[in-house]
């Protein structure tokens, strides 16, 4: 990807790399000040490794640009930069991996370097921000005042929390126009509440990406009455190989903390999703992520890691505090799938179990926030009062769906919910529909 070499100036020439340079102006983070966002992934990499400095850093061709360093008072951009080669932030731009130096002055590749002394390096653990693209414009980093050797603990978590890094910048790259456009559309009171939808939007997927063998659909249904921003989410990704991974969740409340504690649990599902094809072990580590990072609120969730095979789709789902699958079989059956386990964000150990399953020809697999199962009737409408829409509800419902696709299943869903609570949502409602289609 990269050129090979030095400059003349005896910097990596990968830093004047035209294509890298565009995905850095891309990013839009050149001249930007600190965010709490970042400074708290930046303090929570300090903390974790012991060190006195962490650092988030995007790196030019000849400048590199501080976005957080959080031991230091902000002093403005002019004075939030230095010269590329007064830092060692342009180390793992220049490797497109991590540099770690356990002795910088007695480090071959450190030793003498203009920066151990200004800023106290005894040891150094760095690693790049990514673009979508691959290409690393800049980089995260702990800086230990002595000499050490790192734990491997560490440097995953530093890992883990630079592609956290890498993930918040490019997805904010996805939907600059789109907030752009809200900004100039909007008055002011019109603004404030597109811009909470917006930022509930951007958490989840807008178009789920297409699996082959699989047909599969989304929806997100907001509340009635005032816009904010809550917790539910899905996503839809490939984890590994043949390997696929579709989850939805629920964060207890609403608001900026809800919206943190999503963007947390997306990043790290995607992140471990990877390495372990056993939802139940993927969960577990979310459920250690949200208590490292001290998250505000707790969460349910429900994930399916699966395949296609010959015959339809093979896979596992687990609970985790969450309502029940349900597996609407071709001819209209309907039942509940999954082991009841435990919500995350609370106790340092989770009991979770996965459950095995199969998809043939035809069934599908619906995944669906407690909106779905807890509709009210608007109590100031002109109906009787009705029993809430409870999960027996929702599984007749969905067995009355049988023959329809999954955008068909639930668009049905959504219009049967509508009818029930005559407009009056009063709650946020996610569904996520899994079809095996036939071969």
């Amino acid at each position: 990807m990269y050129p090979e070499g030095v400059r003349a100036d005896g910097l990596p020439a990968v830093l004047s790399d035209p294509v890298r340079l565009a995905a850095l102006a891309a990013s839009g983070q050149i001249g930007s000040g600190p965010e709490r966002v970042f400074d708290d992934l930046a303090r929570l990499a300090a903390s974790v490794t012991g060190c006195g400095i962490a650092a988030i850093t995007f790196v030019g061709e000849h400048r590199t640009f501080w976005k957080s360093v959080p031991h230091l008072p902000f002093g403005g951009f002019e004075a939030w930069q230095n010269a590329v080669g007064e830092s060692f932030c342009y180390f793992p731009v220049g490797m497109g991996g991590p540099f770690i130096v356990e002795d910088a002055a007695d480090d071959p590749r450190t030793a003498g370097h203009p920066a151990i002394g200004p800023w106290g390096v005894g040891a150094w653990a760095g690693f790049p921000i990514e673009s979508p693209d691959g290409y690393a414009i800049g980089s995260m980093c702990v800086i230990d005042a002595a000499p050490r050797a790192w734990k491997a603990e560490d440097l995953d978590t530093l890992a883990l929390l630079t592609r956290a890094v890498s993930n918040e910048v490019n997805h904010r790259v996805s939907l600059e126009t789109a907030r752009v456009a809200l900004r100039v559309a909007q008055d002011a009171l019109t603004q404030s509440a597109e811009l909470a939808r917006s930022l509930q939007e951007s958490l989840l997927p807008p178009v789920l990406r297409p699996v082959p063998g699989v047909d599969s659909a989304a929806r997100y249904l907001p509340a009635s009455g005032e816009v904010s921003v809550v917790g539910d989410f899905y996503d839809l990704f490939q984890a590994r190989g043949p390997w696929w991974t579709a989850v939805l969740g629920d964060v207890c409340g609403k608001g900026t903390d809800a919206a943190k504690v999503t963007a947390l649990a997306r990043y790290t599902l995607r992140a471990d999703a990877g390495e372990h094809l056993s939802p139940a072990v993927v969960l577990d580590r979310l459920n250690t992520a949200m208590l490292a990072q001290r998250a505000p609120r707790f969460l349910t969730a429900v994930q399916v890691t699966f395949r296609t095979t010959q015959a339809g789709i093979a896979g596992r789902v687990c609970l985790a505090g969450h309502p029940p699958a349900l597996l609407r079989r071709a001819d209209g059956r309907v039942q509940q799938l999954g082991a009841s386990g435990m919500l995350l964000g609370v106790f340092e150990r989770v009991e979770l179990d996965d459950v095995r399953f199969r998809l043939g020809p035809g069934d599908l697999l619906l995944l669906y926030t407690d909106g779905a199962c807890e509709a009210r009737p608007d109590p100031d409408g002109p109906r009787p009062p009705r029993p809430i829409f409870d999960e027996d509800a929702l599984a007749r419902a969905l067995g009355e769906t049988h023959g329809l696709d999954a955008a068909a299943t639930v668009d049905r869903l959504a219009t049967v919910l509508a009818e029930y609570h005559g407009g009056f949502a009063s709650d946020d409602t996610a569904l996520l529909a899994i079809r095996a289609t036939v071969r």
